[in-house]
Formats: C-alpha cells, structure tokens, sequence
C-alpha cells in the first residue's frame, strides 16, 4: 500500500503513486472534493483485489462511488470487464485516471458511467441488460444524506448470483445502523476487520428480499 504524495503547485491538484497488481499506477486527485481523494478504504479493497485475482478475471464488475477511480483500475488490470460510476462533476478526473492507467495493461476496455445513487436506476441501469457479477464499494458510507438512496441502489444493482465486496470506514453512530440494514437485505461476512483503521471489508450476496419486503 505504498503511496507517495506529490504537491502541484500550480493548481489545487495533486497526484499519487499506487502499487498494485504489479503495476505502477499514478492517481491524479484534488484537495477541494471528497469524491476525487484516495480513501484508505479504497487501499484495503484494492489489497483484497490483488491477493484474490482469479475471483473477479472475466467478470462484469461494477464500482459505485469509483472516485479517483483506483479500485475500478485494479480490477480491469487484474482482467475485469469494469464500469466505473460516479456523479457527473467527478467523470472527466476518473475518466483520466483510469484511461491513463489502463491503456495496453488491461484486456477490456473500462467504462466510465454516470450514476447517482436511487435516481431513474430502471433507466439507467436496467436489470434486464446490465449483470453484475460484482459490486465494487469502498467507504461509499460517509457523512452525507443519501443512504436510503445508497441502499437502494446496491439493492437495484445486486442479482442473485452478484457478489457484493464493500469496504467501509466507520466514523459515526448511523453508519452502523446502515450495515444494519444492509444486512437485512445481504447476506454478509466480514473478509478483512482492521481495528487500529476502523475498517471492515464486508463481501455480501442477495437474500430473497429486497428493500420494499424490509420489516
């Protein structure tokens, strides 16, 4: 999980330097955006990733919450077929990040796609024609005022046979209360549990429910 920070001067812009899957991968970010900042959540699910590559080659992968885009670029160098999402003010960066680090190391060519959380899903992501074999999420639980939203859309985009890998940072009360619910809806089991970062990695399948059936 090396990282080395290197300041721009010019503008509110920085990069780092990751490696994994044997690959140097260099992530541009920004100082002023939750959404464009490697999170160490992001570090931990890549690490998972790196150390469990037969389970995701060939595999239709999605990222929610992508961000700098360094979770969904391990996964297509690792032989992933990935659609990394985000909100539209943060596609050109990750769209960067992920064209610069992908290019001639990936044997499927990555997409990058608009999505915010429980808005026109059906639309936009129709669960006749997009199947996931994974859903990708690292620290997508945060201070912020869409969980319900959040939950619906892993809820929407999670078929019977998808694979959930989820890793969070616990920070406040309600975020324990939203892995709550999410267990109501997913079968789950703690992969990673690091104490001293207050970071679990959650790998979770369907129940035969879903949110409309919550008691």
């Amino acid at each position: 999980m090396r990282r080395r920070f290197v300041p721009n001067v010019f503008k509110n812009t920085m990069w780092e330097i990751f490696h994994f899957a044997g690959c140097e991968i260099k992530i541009t970010e920004t100082t002023d955006c939750y959404g464009a900042y490697v999170w160490p959540s992001a570090m931990v699910l890549c690490y998972y990733l790196e150390h469990s590559p037969k389970e995701i080659i060939d595999k239709n992968v999605i990222e929610i919450g992508s961000g700098t885009g360094l979770v969904s670029i391990v996964a297509s160098v690792l032989g992933s077929k990935v659609t990394a999402t985000d909100l539209p003010h943060l596609l050109n960066n990750l769209q960067y990040n992920i064209s610069q680090n992908t290019k001639m190391r990936s044997k499927y060519l990555p997409q990058v796609r608009e999505l915010q959380w429980g808005i026109d899903l059906d639309k936009t992501f129709p669960t006749g024609t997009c199947h996931y074999n994974y859903i990708l999420a690292a620290d997508v639980v945060y201070s912020h005022p869409y969980l319900n939203e959040l939950l619906m859309t892993f809820d929407h985009l999670c078929q019977d046979d998808t694979v959930i890998l989820w890793a969070m940072k616990f920070r406040l009360e309600k975020e324990n209360a939203f892995v709550e619910r999410f267990q109501h809806i997913f079968d789950t089991e703690v992969i990673y549990d690091l104490p001293s970062l207050q970071i679990k990695l959650y790998k979770a399948t369907r129940k035969n429910i879903g949110i409309g059936k919550e008691t």
